[in-house]
């Protein structure tokens, strides 16, 4: 089993690497972009998983500066079950609009620059 998995889709961000899951689905219900029209239930999935992410998962510090330094986060794989769960909605939303996502599973993310017991954060 590798160490660290990682849902994301396959355009790249700010970070110039393939932007995550929240990210993405953040994309999908903020944008008036034609192809999403996301819907209100859309919107308010997308906030209740955010919101039990956030209250159940360390939020890695360098989220409140808006990221400065591109940093990415992977879940590790012993811990991420649960999480792959609760996410399976989110993965279910980006079907919707037709948002190619991956499942990216690794045993190197990169030099890790933040731990916890849930994920790390890599450059």
């Amino acid at each position: 089993m590798k160490k660290y998995v990682r849902i994301q889709v396959r355009y790249t961000g700010k970070t110039g690497k393939p932007v995550g899951i929240f990210g993405a689905c953040h994309h999908v219900v903020h944008s008036s972009y034609h192809p999403f029209n996301a819907t209100d239930d859309d919107r308010k999935l997308f906030k209740e998983i955010e919101d039990w992410f956030e209250l159940h998962l360390p939020n890695p510090p360098f989220y409140a500066e808006g990221n400065p330094e591109k940093y990415i986060t992977w879940f590790k794989t012993e811990k991420a079950g649960m999480m792959i769960e609760k996410l399976t909605p989110l993965m279910k939303l980006l079907e919707k609009y037709a948002v190619p996502y991956d499942i990216v599973y690794t045993d190197s993310a990169g030099t890790i620059v933040y731990e916890d017991e849930f994920q790390i954060a890599v450059k």
